[in-house]
């Protein structure tokens, strides 16, 4: 309690005396230079805004909340996906629907730069309940599952990876 308490309040007075906003993401799916590169480049057409990719941590400086927030978008929709201790940072793009039950869906949006990345999103794909096919292949940008399964659990098994991806029937 102590901590989060602390960590408010100097992420409160970073930003009264910089007049900045930093969101850190944590366990950002980051194995390679081309995931660095895309990480960065999904938020480069900002303004204002830095964006710094080393390791899992991917950290925004912005001169504005509101562009903070956009590059939280931008780098979800560039299939990367992490957490904040900013409860607001990445609220809006992860809700998802009650869980209803698929037979097939098609995940798009999703960065499979190497096949660092394919084992990865191979290794969250197989995690999910109830998935009993896929065909993930480097260097596209979807791929589809099959199974009985939830939209649920599949966007909690690809977040918990670090990657993100919007999910069709």
């Amino acid at each position: 309690m102590k901590s989060t308490i602390l960590v408010s309040f100097l992420l409160l007075v970073s930003t009264i005396a910089q007049a900045e906003t930093t969101v850190t993401l944590e366990g950002v799916h980051n194995c390679c230079k081309g995931c660095t590169n895309g990480i960065i480049k999904a938020a480069a057409d900002l303004k204002d805004v830095t964006v710094t990719a080393e390791g899992e941590t991917v950290t925004i400086v912005s001169k504005s909340k509101t562009n903070a927030k956009k590059a939280v978008e931008a780098i979800m929709d560039a299939g990367y996906y992490g957490t904040s201790s900013e409860p607001s940072a990445a609220a809006s793009s992860t809700i998802v629907k009650p869980a209803k039950k698929l037979t097939t869906a098609t995940v798009t949006s999703v960065h499979l730069c190497c096949q660092k990345c394919v084992n990865a999103m191979t290794d969250a794909v197989k995690s999910t309940p109830g998935v009993t096919e896929y065909n993930i292949v480097n260097k596209q940008n979807s791929f589809t599952v099959k199974g009985d399964f939830t939209e649920s659990d599949l966007i909690a098994s690809l977040n918990k990876a670090g990657f993100h991806g919007s999910v069709g029937k």
